[in-house]
């Protein structure tokens, strides 16, 4: 038997719902202006806590991406469904066209409807089971989200799922779809996260106490923690040939990425395991390390964390890594929606030429010591970058995005 040759797998659309920019044109100048989404907490009362600061969504409006009655989707769901909207327009290509091939909707997400969740526990608590809302109750699962955008959009020849592998949950769908759209299993895959900040969460974060007091400074030697953030990223991921035959703007390729877990600790990351995760990566996308131009960390600016991710990343790339940035200074943690706007954000950063800020920064700390890009944007020249996940549980998820480069006929 004959194999079949993995096909190239470019990304033709993308679409951002984000605390600092909902749609693709106002993501992209909040990354390159450093703009911090911070501000206090307006989903839920956060009396008694230390902090009340949150990156949240403003001025989102699904209706102004989706069309018809939205009362059966929750938050997360309406931010997927909407970014999933973007993402088709930014690919010039609509639903219909989609319906007549195979093809597959993943998203991944730590938390899946936690403010509906939120909701019932407190209509359980203050008046009994018996008057929780229907209508809340029915979309709860985590698992509607990927239906929620499969259902927007009339898609029924779609595998369908979403995966819930925390905060790196966005990267293990965007290498599922890879994988599927590589291999021939599907022609198109709508990938992506979504979370929405919630008390369960904030307060999660609270009792850990890995909340900074007033902002998130990886890298920095004065930081103290994640805000909690929110929002949704979502790729269209197409094989070359068919990106070509439709003629659509080819915004970056995806080279391979790696997966593993480290098992060991719920909440420590591993560096022998984060550095292994990312050798898998670069090897899946023969990729040499002094070919990587830059890496979009993990870098939640709690203290263990970042001295262990740049400790791996300097087992990997040695001495003098490349300029490692992270997002979650300006969009908060997103939690499963973190990666997958890192995803974006690395292939804006491909795409346009510059490297985003990490914002708050005062100073750098020497068991870090990597170049974070602090607080301004530089321009550069950029071929190759490398995207980190690293969730809770030990589940690790590496991406690499390259430049297209049309090889020579």
């Amino acid at each position: 038997m004959t194999a079949v040759p993995a096909r190239r797998v470019v990304i033709t659309g993308m679409g951002a719902v984000s605390s600092i920019g909902i749609g693709l044109a106002e993501f992209a100048a909040g990354l390159r202006a450093g703009r911090s989404g911070a501000g206090p907490a307006t989903a839920f009362d956060t009396t008694g806590f230390p902090s009340e600061l949150v990156c949240e969504v403003t001025g989102f409006r699904a209706e102004d991406w989706l069309p018809g009655p939205l009362d059966h989707v929750g938050r997360p769901g309406r931010f997927a469904a909407s970014a999933t909207a973007m993402a088709l327009a930014d690919a010039g290509i609509d639903a219909e066209a989609l319906r007549s091939r195979r093809g597959m909707v993943v998203v991944g997400t730590t938390d899946g409807q936690s403010q509906d969740l939120d909701s019932l526990v407190a209509t359980t608590v203050t008046d009994g089971p018996e008057h929780l809302d229907p209508a809340l109750t029915s979309r709860l699962s985590a698992q509607r989200l990927a239906l929620d955008v499969a259902g927007a959009f009339g898609l029924s020849d779609v595998d369908a799922y979403t995966i819930g592998t925390a905060c790196s949950a966005g990267n293990y769908a965007v290498g599922d779809a890879f994988d599927a759209v590589r291999g021939g299993a599907v022609e198109y895959a709508l990938a992506g996260g979504a979370d929405v900040v919630s008390r369960r969460n904030f307060a999660s974060f609270h009792r850990l106490g890995l909340v900074a007091p007033d902002a998130c400074r990886p890298f920095d030697t004065g930081r103290a923690g994640i805000l909690n953030g929110e929002g949704a990223g979502i790729v269209l991921l197409e094989p070359l040939e068919t990106a070509l035959a439709r003629g659509a703007t080819i915004h970056a390729e995806v080279l391979g990425y790696g997966l593993n877990c480290d098992g060991s600790n719920p909440v420590a990351p591993d560096r022998s395991s984060v550095a292994r995760c990312m050798r898998l990566a670069l090897d899946d996308a023969r990729v040499k390390p002094e070919e990587v131009d830059l890496i979009s960390a993990h870098g939640t600016a709690t203290k263990l964390n970042d001295i262990t991710e740049c400790d791996a990343i300097r087992d990997v790339y040695g001495d003098r890594p490349p300029r490692t940035i992270s997002l979650k200074s300006m969009l908060g943690h997103a939690m499963g929606a973190s990666s997958a706007l890192a995803t974006i954000a690395c292939t804006i950063a491909l795409e346009q030429g510059f490297v985003p800020p990490t914002i708050n920064h005062r100073e750098t700390d020497p068991a870090c010591g990597v170049d974070c890009v602090p607080n301004r944007a530089v321009e550069a020249e950029l071929k190759v970058v490398q995207n980190n996940g690293l969730a809770f549980g030990g589940n690790n998820a590496v991406l690499l995005l390259g430049r297209y480069e049309r090889t020579p006929s």
